[in-house]
């Protein structure tokens, strides 16, 4: 049985691997872009977002941190309230589960909520680039990402100049110019002086 299991799940796998990637619908309150999602290259984290974002979790969360020439984070359930402290500190509930896209396994978060790190794809953290936030300590991601809006190579996971380790699972293909004026809004301690909502997220071509 746990042979034909495997069987299976490499099939489900090489099936992805020939499939369109997914596509993210972003509607802010800015307006609206949209991301290719790697799943064929990053489907532990890909399929985290997914169901994070077919869930509902990401509707209604605010951009807690935008830096121009940098980056705009997001994803923090504690941003639900634009002016709270505890922004950029939260993630999914302890020990919840999602379902790999890739090859149908399970995959169970920690009791942090965090997400095995899957340092395995060697994609650059370019402008547009989608790439998962962490506290910098291993297995640290959980529902929060940012969008470089700049070459960040010091960010990724195989450049050696840094500790940082942030794997890029995603990327704009419309509307980029929208990510970038999000990250040029005024700010106070690099959050937006009028909040920037994320309307919903939507997963497009599964």
């Amino acid at each position: 049985m746990q042979r034909l299991a495997a069987q299976c799940r490499h099939l489900a796998a090489a099936a992805a691997a020939t499939k369109p990637n997914p596509v993210a619908v972003c509607k802010t309150s800015m307006g609206t872009f949209k991301a290719e999602l790697y799943l064929n290259k990053m489907p532990v984290t890909v399929s985290n977002f997914i169901g994070l974002a077919q869930e509902g979790y990401y509707n209604g969360i605010h951009f807690h941190r935008v830096i121009p020439n940098f980056m705009a984070q997001f994803g923090c359930p504690n941003a639900k309230d634009p002016t709270s402290r505890r922004a950029g500190t939260g993630g999914p509930s302890g020990g919840t589960s999602y379902t790999n896209l890739a090859d149908g396994s399970t995959v169970t978060r920690n009791r942090g909520g965090c997400i095995p790190d899957e340092l395995t794809a060697k994609i650059s953290n370019e402008p547009g680039t989608f790439s998962m936030a962490n506290t910098g300590q291993p297995n640290s991601g959980g529902s929060q990402f940012f969008i470089n809006v700049k070459h960040n190579s010091f960010l990724d996971w195989f450049d050696k100049s840094t500790p940082s380790k942030h794997p890029v699972f995603g990327k704009v293909t419309e509307n980029y110019d929208l990510v970038v004026a999000i990250t040029k809004v005024r700010t106070s301690q690099d959050r937006p002086n009028e909040p920037i909502k994320m309307e919903s997220i939507t997963i497009e071509g599964l």
